[in-house]
């Protein structure tokens, strides 16, 4: 099996549009949780989100492709190109056969299917686009990058609610590690911040409201109250290490081990005993051929809900044991939101990024404990540590669950 590593990262987040700034946000605990500027919010009770701010869409595609293209797919193109510029990857060079695409998205065009739904109810099926069907699918992304960029291995999409952009990384990474591919491009992205969408979501009511927007979304604290979605993309470039070492590669960490697995309990709430999740975070272990105490970090889903945060810790402690008292676990939610699709691609790239730099983001607006969370969590403030080993887990709607490790690459 091929070594699998981490060369290129491309963040499209609330809080900046390329790595660098979004890392800096989130070392700093800067919040990027506002009030909804997308569409009129005054019959809402929740207005904010995690808008991405800054990201001129005249600048990622043309004008033609831009006015066929929903809002996703642009995210999702975008922090394609941002992963391959950090990875230094030249594709003319590269032999297109070896390289491939799985990206995943939990609610595809959703933009793109409610304007074309107004234009049919307003003009009639005639005036219906037709790019629609061609620009509406789940593996809409997964083509449009192959065909910018000539990647003509495995491209597929992958869709597991919350946990997809853990999922498709699990997955790319496989291809790699199996031998079918050198290089994969990889993540997931979202744009939930539709009318439609975001009333589903108050319906639920699994939104958090304050009135501070930045102070919304407290997992893990006594006082939690539900979480606040966000919008954007997490795109990765994979590569196996001989082909990665071959080109000079800058690589950020090793890729050691995934899992997926689900609840079978209910479509949206959470297991309470976490048994799903800890299925997930003991398999993507075994696969990695690592122990309990061999996990420094974990990049935990943390939505800031009362039951997914009593059922992660739990989960948690299960797996992990006496070791759990030592790991480090955070929730980079309060900052970024819940980006949905998006939400594990991101999340992994950030447990890379704590192997990479030795740092691990905070859990900001942790201020009450919980009896029932009982963990460290990282409070407020970024933590300078050694992290050898981390995990980012992923708990989704329908019962799926994600866990992806990576390791610190020591040259």
């Amino acid at each position: 099996m091929a070594r699998v590593v981490l060369t290129g990262i491309g963040l499209i987040t609330p809080v900046g549009n390329d790595v660098a700034t979004t890392w800096a946000a989130l070392v700093a605990g800067k919040s990027g949780i506002g009030p909804i500027t997308h569409f009129d919010t005054s019959a809402y009770e929740c207005p904010i989100a995690g808008e991405v701010r800054g990201l001129d869409p005249a600048s990622v595609v043309e004008a033609k492709l831009l006015r066929r293209l929903d809002q996703s797919s642009i995210f999702a193109i975008a922090g394609a190109q941002g992963a391959i510029a950090d990875a230094g990857l030249d594709m003319p060079r590269e032999n297109g056969k070896r390289v491939g695409v799985v990206l995943g998205t939990g609610m595809g065009a959703a933009h793109l299917l409610v304007d074309q739904q107004r234009v049919l109810d307003e003009k009639g099926p005639r005036r219906v686009s037709p790019f629609l069907t061609s620009h509406m699918l789940p593996d809409t992304a997964t083509g449009l990058i192959a065909i910018a960029i000539g990647a003509r291995g495995p491209n597929f999409a992958i869709s597991a609610a919350c946990a997809t952009g853990g999922a498709a990384t699990g997955e790319a990474a496989e291809i790699i590690a199996s031998g079918r591919a050198d290089v994969m491009i990889t993540g997931g992205y979202e744009a939930p911040l539709t009318p439609v969408y975001y009333a589903g979501f108050h319906a639920m009511r699994a939104l958090a409201v304050a009135e501070d927007p930045t102070k919304a979304v407290r997992p893990f604290d006594a006082d939690r109250s539900g979480f606040i979605l966000g919008e954007g993309a997490g795109i990765m470039v994979l590569e196996s290490l001989e082909h990665a070492q071959a080109r000079g590669a800058r690589i950020y960490a090793e890729w050691l081990g995934a899992a997926t697995s689900n609840d079978a309990y209910d479509m949206v709430a959470a297991a309470e005993d976490g048994h799903g999740v800890a299925q997930a975070m003991r398999e993507a272990m075994a696969e990695a051929h690592l122990q309990p105490g061999d996990i420094d970090y974990i990049n935990a889903h943390g939505t800031g809900t009362a039951l997914n945060d009593r059922a992660e810790t739990t989960a948690i402690r299960e797996v992990f044991g006496a070791d759990a008292d030592r790991l480090m676990v955070s929730s980079t939610k309060p900052i970024i939101g819940h980006m949905m699709g998006a939400a594990g691609a991101v999340e992994a790239a950030i447990a890379a990024l704590s192997c990479y730099h030795g740092v691990v983001p905070p859990t900001i607006n942790y201020h009450t404990p919980d009896p029932d969370c009982d963990l460290d969590y990282v409070p407020n403030v970024a933590r300078t540590a050694p992290v050898r080993r981390a995990m980012s887990t992923s708990v989704g709607l329908g019962g799926h669950n994600s866990a992806i490790i990576f390791g610190r690459w020591d040259q």
